[in-house]
Order: C-alpha cells, then structure tokens, then sequence
C-alpha cells in the first residue's frame, strides 16, 4: 500500500538586526527582525539512509535569509517575506512550498506591540 507522506524542516526565531520601513527614521535606527521559515519536502530517503545530501543544508538557507534580510533595504516586511520565499525556493530545487514569517520587534505604532508579522508562503507549481 502506497504511503502519503508530508515532512518539513523549520528553522525558528532567525533574529538580524536590519534598515528596514516606511518611515525614514526606521533606516537610520534600525530595528530587530526575526525570521521562522518552514521549508516542506519530502525528507523521507534522507531520513531511511540518514544521508545529509537528500536533505536542504540548514547553513545555506540562513545565509540566504541573513542575505535577503540584510543586503537590500524594504519598506515592507511583507516585502521581506515574499522575497525570503521566493528566493528559496528559487535556490533550493529539493523544496515543494516554502512559509516564511517576518517579525518586527516594537513597531512605530501609537501605543505598545510586541511585533508585527507577515507570514507568506508559496508553493512550487
């Protein structure tokens, strides 16, 4: 009997300090981002063989995030977590859908907020 599986892998709470929003204050100051991405695939070879090249490299994926976050500036962290996302799964083939969610610490809002979050995720077609 045929098994349907659905594995992923999640890096969680990637935290970088970046330039980013709408007000211009906010390039100069800076502010603390932190990243989860959920990376899906199918895991399951690696797993049986316990062989790290079936598997997405961890190390690669923080530097594309780190890259992505770090080496351009945005006015929107939705802007953020569309490109993180796109960006791998445009550099990692072995990915079926990417999630990706952007937290700003302490928004420019009038009042007090933990964080803003975008959370965007894409599928490959």
């Amino acid at each position: 009997m045929a098994q349907h599986t659905h594995s992923c892998v999640r890096l969680t709470n990637i935290v970088f300090y970046a330039h980013h929003g709408v007000l211009k204050e906010e390039h100069t100051i800076g502010a603390k981002y932190e990243v989860d991405a959920e990376l899906s695939f199918d895991f399951t070879d690696a797993a049986q063989n316990d062989e790290i090249t079936k598997t997405v490299d961890y190390g690669a994926v923080y530097r594309k995030i780190r890259d992505t976050l770090t080496l351009k500036k945005y006015f929107l962290i939705e802007a953020v977590a569309y490109n993180i996302a796109h960006e791998l799964l445009q550099d990692f083939r072995i990915l079926d859908r990417v999630s990706i969610r952007v937290r700003k610490r302490n928004p420019p809002v009038d009042g007090i907020c933990d964080y803003a979050e975008a959370d965007y995720y894409v599928t490959r077609a």
